[in-house]
């Protein structure tokens, strides 16, 4: 196994108290959302003038009785009107509740308490509430429909309740799913959109809840970004995937559409039953996730695990469900500058620049890919060069990879991609690797690794010194438009098996170099990585949600990854997922056959039949065969990995014995290596013969751009 340097949290912070130290105000608002306290900001500065005095806090900074008493005391209680939304109901916040709830009877305080989901009724939250329910639902009613004008009604609605003269108006309804334009707000034409030239369109889904927080910056910046590259993007909010009328309002978008591929920023999985279609198989094109962080920007710099667990699951782990690429974080939390007025502090989603652009590049790649034919696409076979025993060159967990490589070179051939010169076999090809005359210039070097992160280039000079001033060789050998290429040691070649492993040892210059050879000087479309244990996704940065200084990142560029990998090691897998953006596909592993057993094992298993042919019969040579037996263990070694200790009497030890010979005569072994879209001549199970073309089906599925799950 590899090991990447992580850092231990727990899912929450202890709770310490915490004294906000805000002064009274008439009008006071709670919240667990940052986007619910964002838009009741906004909407009170634009009229601060003619409104009562307010203050907002979010309810993260009143997890503790004691700032709840705290709070209470020094503003609560002076004020005219408390509305309080609570993320999960009464339950989340049972002091709170019932402290605001004493006070504001007390004192004769109008006192709102509302739950944070629109749709749930919490009858606690109604019967601790001073204000009457029809009340309760018309300002629950704002924040249902939400944004900025309904922010702004209800804002004049508890200015109102505070006994000013404000116009309220009702709550606006504003669409479930709709299309969305940067500047502009939400669309209704579709035509709008879309530009008269016929450039590749690219969706992106985003939550409703971001445009109604007036907190989209993020969408903004990747629809600028890859309109730059010549993509029309076209942002499409919904309240979630699993929202039925917004559901089909995606489905007949994409129809429209026709996308090239997808992108998402919504979180979890599509929702749908194993084994049903989900949302994206019918779309069938790439679906890329994109990573609007609530992680703070701060944390995810200066932390290598990249995203706090939160963003891990919601973001990462679960997406992966539904066969998404994940193209990568374009924003963090960040606090915006604080309203003194208000004695608040927002938080908002800040687009990460040099992120955004490597999303896009990410997406441009990909459709580059796509669009070009099959004669024409470029495409690079990386075998890995495992530290293993000397001799296995190409080493892989359960795949025979230079077969693999020839196996899959002749499907290309068949599909029509231009490959030439086949090696006859994986000796010839691995020989011809050997010998190639590709190389990098050490000038053309100096001149690429300049356009390095600052960061990135001195680790890399720290650790190694200057590059060597001669061109940089490669093992690779190139058929037609195809190259098949064994990745320089990313380390010391007399210690390649540590430095293999070393989570912080920045790769040396010759690894660079190679990275650099194939996105800059080779122009390849796409990496097929063939073969478990590559060393890309191991090389140092962080585990997800990568940034410019993290290696992975900076060898392979946007490059598509496609990554054939044993189904059976699906840990490791994840991680060429998660840090190469790497569409994996899951191949056999070999076939199981018998253990069997060697010449001493057959030899103590006859004796053994004897003795339960004799036993009942002969009593007598029953006997002498047991002790045979034993002494025939002992002698061979077999007792001890018969688990028969030296106290055991001659029963117990007879016991063991035979049911180690049973266990291991059952045990099954890999029998050879699996060899990618191919079975054994003559193989009759029909599950592996499916299995096989279905390897097969999804390498030129991949390469064509189609949806992988």
């Amino acid at each position: 196994m590899h090991i990447l340097t992580t850092t231990s949290a727990s899912l929450d912070d202890i709770a310490e108290p915490v004294d906000l130290r805000q002064q009274p105000a008439e009008m006071v608002a709670l919240s667990f959302t940052d986007s619910d306290l964002a838009g009741l900001a906004t909407a009170w500065q634009a009229d601060a003038c003619n409104l009562p005095s307010m203050r907002l806090a979010a309810l993260r900074d009143l997890r503790h009785p004691m700032s709840v008493d705290l709070w209470i005391d020094s503003v609560a209680q002076h004020a005219k009107v408390i509305l309080v939304r609570i993320l999960g109901g009464y339950d989340w916040w049972r002091y709170g509740c019932d402290q605001l709830a004493a006070t504001a009877r007390a004192r004769g305080i109008k006192l709102a308490l509302l739950p944070g989901e629109s749709h749930d009724e919490d009858p606690r939250l109604i019967e601790a509430s001073t204000l009457p329910s029809g009340e309760l639902d018309a300002l629950l009613a704002y924040f249902r429909q939400g944004g900025p004008a309904n922010m702004t009604a209800l804002v004049g609605r508890l200015a109102g309740l505070c006994g000013r003269i404000v116009p309220a108006a009702q709550p606006v309804e504003v669409p479930k799913a709709g299309f969305y334009r940067p500047g502009v707000g939400v669309v209704e034409d579709l035509a709008s959109l879309l530009t008269q030239n016929s450039t590749p369109i690219v969706p992106i889904l985003f939550y409703r809840s971001m445009l109604l927080a007036a907190d989209a910056a993020p969408i903004d910046a990747l629809v600028d970004t890859l309109e730059a590259r010549n993509i029309t993007a076209v942002p499409i909010f919904v309240p979630s995937l699993k929202d039925k009328s917004a559901l089909d309002f995606v489905e007949n978008a994409f129809a429209m559409l026709k996308p090239a591929a997808i992108l998402t920023a919504t979180a979890f999985a599509s929702g749908a039953e194993p084994g049903a279609e989900t949302l994206f198989d019918r779309a069938g094109v790439p679906v890329f996730q994109v990573i609007v962080a609530t992680t703070r920007r701060d944390a995810w710099e200066n932390n290598l695990r990249g995203l706090a667990p939160a963003d891990l699951a919601m973001h990462v782990v679960l997406p992966e469900l539904d066969g998404r690429i994940l193209a990568g974080a374009i924003s963090f939390k960040a606090e915006l500058e604080a309203d003194t007025a208000l004695a608040f502090r927002a938080f908002a989603n800040r687009s990460e620049p040099d992120r955004v652009e490597r999303v896009a590049d990410r997406i441009a790649a990909y459709i580059r890919l796509q669009q070009a034919v099959p004669a024409e696409r470029r495409l690079v076979f990386l075998i890995p060069d495992y530290p293993s025993a000397p001799g296995r060159t190409g080493y892989a967990v359960g795949l025979d990879v230079p077969s693999s490589v020839l196996a899959m070179l002749r499907d290309l051939r068949d599909a029509g991609y231009t490959v030439e010169k086949i090696p006859e076999s994986p000796r010839v090809l691995l020989d011809l690797l050997e010998q190639s005359g590709e190389h990098l210039a050490a000038d053309d070097y100096a001149s690429l690794f300049e356009y390095l992160p600052v960061d990135a280039r001195q680790r890399v000079l720290d650790a190694w010194g200057e590059a060597a001033s001669r061109p940089f060789p490669f093992r690779a050998a190139t058929f037609g438009n195809i190259t098949v290429a064994l990745a320089p040691d990313r380390g010391r070649s007399a210690d390649r098996r540590a430095d293999y492993h070393d989570p912080t040892l920045p790769p040396r210059h010759e690894l660079v170099a190679f990275g650099l050879w194939l996105q800059k000087t080779l122009g390849v479309h796409a990496i097929l990585h063939v073969g478990a244990h590559g060393t890309l996704e191991w090389l140092p940065g962080k585990t997800v949600a990568l940034g410019q200084n993290c290696f992975p990142e900076i060898v392979t560029g946007g490059l598509p990854v496609i990554y054939p990998f044993i189904v059976s090691n699906p840990g490791e897998a994840a991680q060429a997922k998660r840090r190469i953006a790497a569409v994996t596909l899951g191949h056999l592993p070999p076939p199981l056959t018998g253990a069997g057993l060697d010449d001493h094992q057959q030899e103590l298993e006859r004796l053994v039949d004897e003795y339960a042919q004799a036993d009942g019969l002969d009593r007598r040579r029953r006997d002498r065969l047991a002790k045979l037996i034993v002494e025939t263990a002992a002698k061979t070694g077999l007792a001890s990995e018969a688990g028969v200790a030296r106290t055991d009497a001659p029963d117990e030890a007879l016991r063991r014995i035979d049911a180690w010979l049973c266990d291991l005569k059952d045990f099954a072994v890999k029998d050879g290596l699996h060899v990618y879209g191919r079975v054994p001549d003559g193989e009759a199970d029909p599950l592996r013969l499916q299995s096989a073309a279905n390897e097969k089906a999804a390498l030129l599925a991949a390469l064509e751009g189609r949806h992988i799950t």
